[in-house]
């Protein structure tokens, strides 16, 4: 049987990561993964997660199955971080998942059972593991406009024009906070104008949420979302720990959906829960307890946030450092567009060819369309780093 296949194509992000630990320069600088690095380039435990599972180690007394849902407080909680009161309880059901990656699929999955092979709209450009996901569903990805390379902006009036053209119970992707791969986030106000547009054409909103607290803060990240959940009768959520938790790993997310009413959340969360039961079956404990206790201790909640904040404002301060050099490098405003975006990631707008020359000339390593890790930016030669992508720009 197998000899009839042929090899599937290499993941860009991991052939990456392979060439660089290769590389033997010692002024390399890997700007293409996306993890959250500190000002060392290392992705450290936070001191809240390594205590908490310190006395998930001491108090554990069984490794026994935790249930299809997963573990109720971690869910809970959750919930609360990232609906707060935006919607009922008796309309929100939550279910913990391997990953963010993990409650994109079940949810995909689920979503495709109530209407097979729906169209469901991503923005252009958004991470590339979407289209595989959601597609590998049974859902029919197409695109609206998003982002314009020009400026660094939201093309807002065309993903309006393009969403026009959507019907209902067409599917509508959009990222919570912290655009991946661009950086650039919608306003409140364009989250009340996408809220008015799924009301209007009947489209579920399905909001991919890996980032919270990565942007302008833990509420501040949510508003976006919280508005479109109290304004929409029907809503899923895809929400990740791996970066706020820096839990990477442990692969721990929450498959969030609310119904129109209570009955029809029942529904829709026994058929979620029959999802995970024909692919995985029982969800891993350890990073969702782990994160639980982190999250009921109050002293350790209070820990998590403040470092948390600190990642946040380092990478705040990245931006505007990084921005800074480049029209220092540059003498021109083209690349100011960094300071004012969002979270770990922007594009720098170079074409495939220019960021070749960046990897094999200077050892600075990218993503092929440009993405960049703000986290893996060195603090301290932000100055040649610019200087580097100047000359490769002109």
């Amino acid at each position: 049987m197998f000899e009839t296949m042929k090899p599937a194509p290499a993941d860009k992000i991991l052939a990456l990561m392979a060439q660089f630990r290769e590389d033997s320069r010692t002024n390399k600088v890997d700007l293409g993964v996306g993890v959250y690095k500190d000002k060392n380039g290392d992705t450290t435990v936070m001191r809240s997660i390594r205590a908490a599972e310190q006395r998930l180690f001491n108090d554990q007394t069984t490794k026994s199955y935790v249930g299809l849902q997963g573990d109720k407080e971690f869910c809970a909680l959750m919930g609360d971080i990232v609906m707060g009161d935006a919607v009922p309880a008796g309309r929100l059901r939550v279910c913990q998942a391997p990953g963010g990656s993990g409650a994109l699929s079940i949810l995909a999955v689920m979503v495709n059972r109530a209407r097979p092979g729906a169209t469901i709209w991503l923005s252009d450009p958004s991470w590339p593991n979407h289209i595989p996901l959601l597609g590998g569903a049974g859902l029919n990805p197409q695109s609206y406009p998003y982002y314009d390379s020009a400026t660094g902006l939201v093309l807002f009036d065309a993903m309006i024009e393009t969403l026009g053209k959507a019907e209902a119970g067409d599917i509508l992707l959009l990222h919570g906070c912290c655009h991946n791969p661009t950086g650039a986030d919608l306003t409140i106000g364009q989250w009340q104008a996408i809220s008015d547009l799924c009301n209007e054409k009947g489209l579920l909103p399905f909001v991919d949420f890996a980032y919270l607290g990565f942007g302008d803060g833990l509420q501040e990240d949510a508003a976006g979302l919280r508005l479109l959940a109290a304004s929409v009768p029907e809503m899923v959520v895809a929400a990740s720990c791996s970066k706020n938790f820096a839990v990477y790993r442990e692969r721990v997310g929450a498959a969030m959906l609310v119904g129109a009413n209570s009955e029809e959340a029942d529904t829709a969360f026994s058929q979620l829960l029959s999802v995970t039961r024909s692919i995985y079956s029982m969800p891993p404990d350890h990073g969702a307890a782990i994160v639980r206790i982190a999250l009921q201790d109050p002293e350790l909640k209070a820990d998590w946030m403040a470092e948390l904040e600190s990642m946040r404002t380092r990478m705040v301060g990245l931006r505007q450092d990084f921005a800074a050099a480049l029209r220092k490098a540059s003498n021109s405003s083209r690349f100011d567009f960094i300071a004012n975006q969002k979270g770990m990631f922007s594009r720098l707008g170079l074409s495939p060819d220019q960021v070749g020359t960046l990897r094999n000339e200077h050892g600075i390593y990218m993503i092929g369309d440009s993405r960049i890790n703000i986290a893996g930016l060195p603090g301290d030669g932000l100055d040649d780093l610019a200087r580097a992508i100047v000359s490769v720009a002109s």
